[in-house]
Parts: C-alpha cells; sequence; structure tokens
C-alpha cells in the first residue's frame, strides 16, 4: 500500500476542523444524517441510522488478533455490520500495537475526533515504524490543530527520538513534556534516560536519573545499561549493587557489559552469582555466558553450562545451539560444534556462519570450505554474506591455497554483489604474504589507506575476529607500510587509523592505545574507540540503523517551521 502523504492528511484533518457539520460522503444524499464524514473505502456501507447494538462478537476477537491478518478479518466484519465508526479507535490501537503504521494513518483519516488517545496511538505506531522520525512531525502538527498531549504521548515521542539518535529532535520533546507538565511522570522520565543514553549525551541521563523521586526497575536498568555501554563498567556495576531489586534485564545487562569489555571472567563471575541468588536467568543469559566462556577459552565452564541446559530440560532454539557452536569452536573443539551443527533439524545463515568459521579459523581450514559448498549447494535458504566470506579467505590464507582465495573474492563481488570491506582486505594481504607474494600484500594495504574512509571506519568492527586468526604472516609489513604512510604525510588521519587497525587484529592492545595517544598529542581530531564486538554481535548489528541518520536535518528544519507558526 502506498503511503498516505502527511502533508494531504493534515490539509484533510484541518479542512475537517474548520467546518460547522460533517462533511457528507461521495454520492451521498448531502441533508442526510451521516455518523462521519467519509467512508473507509469505496465499498464502505453508510450508516443512516444508529445501529440499535454497538455490540458483536467479532469486537471480542479483536483482544485475542495475532496479527494484521486476523485484525483485517475483524474489521471487515465490524463495517460490513456498521459498526466500523463505533470501534475505529479500538481498531487503531491494535494496528498501532503491530507497527502497521500504513492502516494505522488509513484508520486515523477516517476517525473526526482529535481524542489524545487516537493521537498518541498514531505516534506509538510510528515509534515502531521504519520511520520514526515523523512521529515528531506528526506530534507538532496535531499541536497545530488543537490536540492535548498526556504522558503517554511522550513515552513514544520521546522513544522515536532515541531511536533515530537525533538529540535535537528528542531535546525539543523534553520541552514539551516540560511545558506540559508532565516530565516528572515515572515513564516519561524513564524514555529520556533511554534517549540521552542513545544520543551519548551521559550528563543529561545521569541529572534525569538524580532528580527522580520514584525509580522502578527500568530506571535503573536503562542508566546500568548507559554506562556499561560507554566501557564506564566500575559505575555501572556501583549502580547494580545499590539496586534493591534486581532482575534478570538487571544482571543480563552486567554480564553483557563485561562481555562487551572484553573481561569474560567478571561476566561469569557474576553469572554464578546470579545462580546462587535463585535467578535461573533467560536465553541471552545463556547466549552471553557461552560467549564469555568462548572468548576465555574455558571449556569447562562452557560445557558446564551446555549440561545445566540439558539437565534443566531447556528447549535449545537456534540462538543456543549458535552460541554453542561458537563457544566449543574457540575452545578448539571444532568437532563438537560440528556435531551439534550436524544435529539441528533447521539451520539459518547464522549457523552456517558460525559452523563455516569454526572451521576455518579454528579447525581444518579444508572442512569449511567444504561446509561452504555444501551450503551454497543447498535448497537457496543460506546466502553467504560478508561474514561468509570472511572464513573463507581466513582459511585460505592459512592454507596457502592462492588461487581459491582470488576466486572467493571475486566471487563475493561478482555473484552475490557484496563489497569487501577492511576484514576481506586484511586476509587477502595476509593470504598474499604468506605465499611470498609481499608486494602484493603491500599494496593491498596501500589502497586501503588511500581509498575507501568507510572501509577503515567499519574495521575495528571485525578485529575481535581477525584477532582469531592464525596466519603464517604476522603484523610486521602492515606497521612498517603504515608508519611509512605517516611519516610521508603525518597530517592524514587515515594512515593513523591503518596503523591502529594492523595493531587490533594482531591483538597489540598496548600498541593501540600508544597510536590513540601519538593522535593525541599531535592534537588530531578524535581517534575512534577500540570497542570490539564479537561473532554474534557482527551479525545481528553490522551497519544496523544507518538509514535511520538519513533525512534528520530536513526533519528538524520541519519541526522548526511547525512549532512557529501560529495556532490557528
Amino acid at each position: 500500500m502506498a503511503r498516505i502523504s502527511m502533508r494531504d492528511l493534515f490539509r484533510i484533518r484541518l479542512r475537517n476542523t474548520s467546518l460547522s457539520q460533517h462533511r457528507p460522503p461521495v454520492l451521498a444524499p448531502p441533508k442526510q444524517n451521516y455518523l462521519f464524514s467519509a467512508p473507509y473505502s469505496s465499498s464502505f456501507p453508510y450508516i443512516k441510522d444508529r445501529p440499535n447494538s454497538i455490540y458483536h462478537p467479532s469486537v471480542e476477537l479483536l483482544k485475542s488478533c495475532q496479527n494484521t491478518r486476523h485484525l483485517f478479518q475483524v474489521q471487515s466484519q465490524l463495517i460490513t455490520r456498521g459498526l466500523f465508526p463505533f470501534w475505529s479507535s479500538r481498531l487503531l490501537k491494535h494496528y498501532s500495537d503491530f507497527g502497521n503504521i500504513d492502516y494505522t494513518i488509513l484508520v486515523f483519516r477516517y476517525i473526526d475526533s482529535l481524542r489524545t488517545f487516537c493521537v498518541n496511538n498514531v505516534i506509538k505506531a510510528y515509534s515502531l515504524s521504519s520511520i520514526p522520525q515523523q512521529a515528531v512531525v506528526f506530534y507538532f502538527e496535531m499541536l497545530q490543530i488543537g490536540f492535548s498531549p498526556n504522558s503517554y504521548t511522550y513515552v513514544s515521542l520521546i522513544g522515536s527520538c532515541a531511536k533515530i539518535g537525533c538529540a535535537q529532535s528528542g531535546q525539543k520533546c523534553h520541552g514539551q513534556a516540560l511545558i506540559n507538565g508532565v516530565d516528572r511522570i515515572l515513564p516519561v522520565q524513564n524514555s529520556l534516560i533511554h534517549f540521552y543514553s542513545c544520543c551519548g549525551l551521559v550528563e543529561f541521563a545521569r541529572k534525569v536519573f538524580d532528580e527522580m523521586t520514584q525509580r522502578d526497575s527500568v530506571s535503573w536498568n536503562s542508566i546500568i545499561n548507559l554506562y556499561a555501554g560507554i566501557g564506564e563498567l566500575g559505575v555501572a556495576h556501583d549502580i547494580f549493587d545499590v539496586m534493591i531489586e534486581r532482575n534478570v534485564i538487571s544482571w543480563n545487562t552486567m554480564i553483557n557489559g563485561y562481555l562487551k569489555g572484553n573481561n569474560p571472567g567478571c561476566a561469569l563471575m557474576l553469572f554464578r552469582k546470579m545462580m546462587n541468588s535463585g535467578l535461573r536467568g533467560n536465553d541471552r543469559t545463556i547466549v552471553g555466558v557461552l560467549s564469555a566462556c568462548g572468548k576465555s577459552a574455558r571449556l569447562k565452564e562452557g560445557r558446564s553450562v551446555h549440561g545445566f541446559l540439558i539437565r534443566t530440560s531447556l528447549k535449545l532454539t537456534i540462538i543456543l545451539d549458535t552460541s554453542l557452536i561458537d563457544m566449543y569452536s574457540k575452545c578448539q573443539k571444532v568437532e563438537l560444534a560440528r556435531r551439534i551443527f550436524d544435529s539441528m533439524l533447521h539451520k539459518n545463515l547464522i549457523c552456517w556462519n558460525a559452523m563455516i568459521l569454526g572451521h576455518c579459523i579454528h579447525g581444518n581450514p579444508e572442512d569449511g570450505l567444504n561446509l561452504f559448498a555444501e551450503m551454497i549447494s543447498g535448497d537457496g535458504e543460506a546466502i553467504p554474506d560478508e561474514v561468509t566470506y570472511i572464513g573463507l579467505l581466513c582459511a585460505c590464507a592459512r592454507a596457502g591455497l592462492l588461487t581459491e582465495g582470488r576466486n572467493f573474492f571475486s566471487q563475493m563481488m561478482h555473484k552475490y554483489s557484496l563489497k569487501p570491506n577492511f576484514a576481506h582486505y586484511w586476509c587477502m594481504a595476509n593470504l598474499y604474504a604468506g605465499v611470498g607474494l609481499v608486494q602484493e600484500a603491500e599494496n593491498i594495504l596501500r589502497n586501503i589507506a588511500e581509498g575507501d574512509e568507510n572501509v577503515l571506519s567499519e574495521s575495528l568492527v571485525w578485529a575481535n575476529l581477525l584477532s582469531l586468526c592464525r596466519f603464517q604472516a604476522n603484523a610486521t609489513f602492515g606497521e612498517r607500510i603504515a608508519k611509512c604512510l605517516i611519516n610521508m604525510e603525518p597530517w592524514n588521519f587515515s594512515h593513523y587509523r591503518l596503523l591502529l587497525n594492523v595493531y587490533a587484529v594482531a591483538g597489540k592492545w598496548n600498541d593501540v592505545a600508544g597510536v590513540k595517544e601519538m593522535v593525541k598529542g599531535r592534537r588530531m581530531r578524535r581517534m575512534p574507540g577500540c570497542n570490539l564486538v564479537d561473532l554474534k554481535e557482527i551479525v545481528h548489528n553490522y551497519r544496523v540503523g544507518h538509514c535511520l541518520q538519513e533525512g534528520i536535518e530536513e526533519i528538524n528544519m520541519m519541526i522548526d517551521e511547525v512549532a512557529e507558526r501560529p495556532s490557528s
């Protein structure tokens, strides 16, 4: 369905509010008493008389609707019985809950009342959609035609600003909540903490938290997640310790915080404390703990967690199976990982990638190449992506398979239209260096430094994975090239970034810190952090949210224009 133009929608609503009588429906006698100004569709039954009862059994089905298809069926019953106008606001809420922005707007178009409940549901639908920035535009347009917001309005509205990471829009909405006297309402304050956290405005988030007269678990978990997310694990743990009542989310936040902070030992210690407190945890807890075991190569504890899953008869999902595969592979027990993989009834691309990487990086590279051949010869459900080819190129670099490596590099670009990133170039450079073609390896690294800056800016995402690859060559030639480029062009920031990445993928974290200090000493622009992620996060989070940043400036300009327009 084509999206309804926001301008057309508001033009219709502004025209409706300016009329003293309802607009008669198309092709209908103008003097008849219609309850609503516009039909739902060209086949919408015109309501000439109020039904004897606005109750119908279909209304009860609204409560049990599991998806939009069920909702369409209920809606059709209400329309044919002439009850749609009386239950349209309820339908609007359900479409909003499902995040179906098209039908939410369509139903809203045929509601004449500007009830706060209805407008709030449209804002909520926008916040759950792929265009959350439109929630802010919609809010300010509604203000112009008499909308009276309440605290529920700002929970979804501020959530939309958090989703797009736009501090300017969010602070305007914070100001609106303050003007309307709802900025001290608990759910609004929780939304503000989350928003400021997403925008990296730590002081503002902490100020909201400190000024709260009442806090719930969402408040505590949000502020802990903020500090854990920026690497302030000491502060996060101090807040965690003073929590009166911790839930599974609280424990998961701290466990994953330590995991991302490259401190799997503390993550496992927290897990043991959580189990001793009587909390069982959930799938996310187990995934985090298995990842910690894999990162620290603690096979004994990993097996203990696996045994816990079996003893408690916890249903093994694709996510848990994949985490077990990843853990056993990193603990050099690739054969056990393969046994779990072969026992899985259903596999997705993440499972295939985990097992291919297990063979290619930790086991026999040829087994990984054979598994890839099996994957692409299957039913086509699993199509290789960037992660798949990192594993394949790592395998080729480890085994010295130059021809196969070149073929895979060409295949990913021309057959699957995948753009190479730093990880692929780094594997190819190591492949060339490993077979004695050092000049070709140096050319690749020089081209990275002089080419697309996005390749370098995204390279740290892959460093943790690449540091596991046991190449025959080492980082010496990469270091030599990067330093040579720095000597020739000391003002070029990309050369420093290349040197930092060379050290990162080699696991030389002291040298990484030295490059950052060098950049700081030369008063260059800020060097990005090296907060690395593991395989699971790479697969799920790579470039997520990039498109939401587009058009933010235009949105802000529109908000300013509407906010300054005098109310009619």
